[in-house]
């Protein structure tokens, strides 16, 4: 049996959806409270806090886990990271208030007041920036701790920055660029390693598939060659003759989801037709 913590909150569904697309579905998703069956018997889903998982997975209670980088950072846990799933996106920032005088990390002075949930991260950037700082523990809303005198800086989780912008913070620096990762306990990759490769193989293989289309035309055998440059494809174009009346051949290419229009554009101009965009569930190599 192998145990997959899935993390509660906002990576909870994208990562459900992620394991359905992968083949490891919920079996009964009306009865899910904190165990789950999935459609493989073999392995077995656990609802916990995305802050928990880092440490359960080093202990050897579930065998792999996802949550975002920032908290595997955080935590330094025993961990093996082995796939960036691309959800979850988010920065670990360090913000001060835009009437501090603090602009740069050379303008934090020995001392000063550091509000943070990610008390390890903190600590370590700025002592790689040389200066000893005091690191006020939070549990949520850090942003608001320079407006009451709690903190001279934050060191904070965001996506957009605006709820920064609300309180008038401005960010100074980036320590971390974040996103949703699975990790394994190390001895379960030893000890279950066929099984684990197995799921990581399917989950990469939608993770892979995601942004991408595959798209399908006829050319004209003798627009083959322009056709081929404006092609990108992962190894260039597949091409097949095609019975017509004059001499003809289908193309088919995988796409990155945003340059779509531009191929498909460019393709016309040089004399394809017929064009099919059609979805890619998964990408196997």
């Amino acid at each position: 049996m192998v145990k997959i913590a899935v993390p509660k909150g906002h990576l909870e569904e994208p990562t459900v959806r992620l394991l359905e697309d992968s083949g490891i579905g919920i079996v009964n998703k009306e009865a899910r409270q904190l165990f789950a069956r999935t459609r493989d018997p073999e392995v077995e889903l656990v609802f916990v806090r995305a802050q928990d998982i880092p440490d359960l997975v080093a202990k050897g209670a579930v065998d792999l886990g996802v949550t975002g980088l920032d908290l595997v950072e955080e935590s330094g846990s025993d961990v093996v990271e082995l796939l960036d799933l691309g959800y979850g996106l988010a920065r670990i920032i360090v913000a001060t208030h835009e009437k501090s005088g603090i602009k740069k990390s050379k303008d934090v002075k020995p001392g000063m007041r550091v509000a943070t949930e990610f008390p390890r991260l903190a600590k370590r950037y700025f002592l790689e920036k040389g200066v000893e700082v005091e690191i006020v523990r939070v549990t949520g809303a850090a942003e608001i701790t320079p407006l009451m005198g709690v903190a001279d800086l934050i060191v904070d989780v965001t996506s957009t920055g605006t709820t920064l912008r609300t309180h008038g913070l401005e960010i100074m620096d980036t320590i971390l660029e974040s996103s949703a990762r699975l990790i394994a306990n190390p001895r379960s990759l030893r000890e279950k390693k066929l099984k684990i490769e197995g799921i990581v193989t399917a989950m990469k293989s939608v993770v892979q598939a995601r942004g991408r289309k595959l798209v399908l035309m006829n050319v004209p055998e003798a627009k083959l060659p322009e056709i081929r440059r404006i092609m990108p494809g992962m190894a260039g174009p597949t091409v097949s003759r095609v019975e017509a009346a004059e001499p003809m051949l289908a193309v088919q290419v995988v796409v990155e989801a945003e340059r779509v229009d531009e191929v498909v554009r460019r393709a016309k101009q040089a004399g394809a037709r017929d064009i099919l965009v059609v979805p890619i569930e998964r990408v196997l190599p």
